[in-house]
């Protein structure tokens, strides 16, 4: 029985290697998963492993994410799209395919050949945010996924898309505290490198290095993260941002170092069948 469990989790990992010729790969078995990755006997083997068996309290699932630069952000909007039920009010309420062009007349933070681009970009980002809330369940929502993360120009677009609302959140945090305006404690530490003092520096330096505060400011979304090195630490679990952890929706990653993340699946998604 337990070879055949084994088996068929191992395939499980191979299906999802064939389907992976999307960004975000088919969902297999998280425990086996971590088993199969850190199967060494050292020190920080067993810590990661510890770590998969904590999350496999919660989860029985894991879907790989593609490691570049835009694997955080990514990880996070394949949430946000799967887990979205309705729109949330600052998408609703507003144009935001006028934000690039805003930020250029304001702030001269992006050039003018981008800003079409952008509008497009921002445009994109509510019609495809508004055809996952309004899909008819969970498995709607990730038809919806299985549409967007595809690693095609469309899925960079939206990523693109994120990263201008990075900008446009950073830019406004430091005007409040340019102001002496109460802030989030991550915006000092963010503003008090020399290589990013304001918000054009920030552009230049930073913005392709993910702040995970400020992502989830940008997104107005609490993205829980299980910290795998972090094992048995009270930093296992980290909270981007901690300060709205009740009144905006939450998203849920897995890392082993903080620079890629991965997807977990819950026991309600369940696994492929065999």
């Amino acid at each position: 029985m337990e070879r055949t469990r084994k088996s068929q989790r191992q395939t499980q990992l191979n299906l999802a290697a064939a389907q992976d010729s999307g960004s975000v790969a088919a969902a297999v078995d998280l425990l086996f998963y971590g088993q199969r990755e850190w199967r060494g006997n050292t020190a920080k083997s067993a810590l990661i492993r510890k770590g998969y068996e904590e999350v496999s309290q919660s989860f029985v699932g894991l879907r790989r994410v593609r490691g570049d630069n835009y694997c955080a952000l990514r990880a996070t909007l394949f949430q946000v799209f799967a887990q979205s039920s309705q729109l949330p009010s600052w998408l609703q309420d507003e144009d935001i395919s006028l934000w690039p062009e805003k930020l250029l007349s304001e702030k001269e933070l992006i050039g003018h050949g981008a800003v079409e681009q952008l509008r497009h970009y921002m445009a994109l980002l509510k019609t495809r945010w508004q055809a996952a809330a309004q899909a008819g369940g969970a498995e709607e929502r990730q038809r919806v996924c299985a549409e967007v993360f595809r690693g095609e120009e469309e899925e960079y677009g939206l990523l693109e898309a994120v990263k201008l609302l990075m900008l446009r959140t950073a830019a406004q945090l430091h005007a409040l505290m340019q102001r002496g305006a109460q802030v989030p404690v991550f915006c000092w530490l963010l503003f008090a490198r020399d290589s990013s003092p304001c918000p054009r520096s920030f552009l230049t330096n930073h913005l392709n290095h993910v702040e995970m505060f400020l992502l989830g400011y940008a997104l107005q979304q609490t993205i829980k993260v299980y910290r795998l090195y972090k094992a048995d630490t009270e930093e296992f679990v980290t909270y981007y941002p901690d300060d709205h952890k009740q009144d905006w929706p939450c998203v849920c990653l897995v890392t082993e170092d903080d620079r890629h993340y991965n997807v977990p699946v819950s026991k309600g998604e369940g696994l492929p069948s065999l």
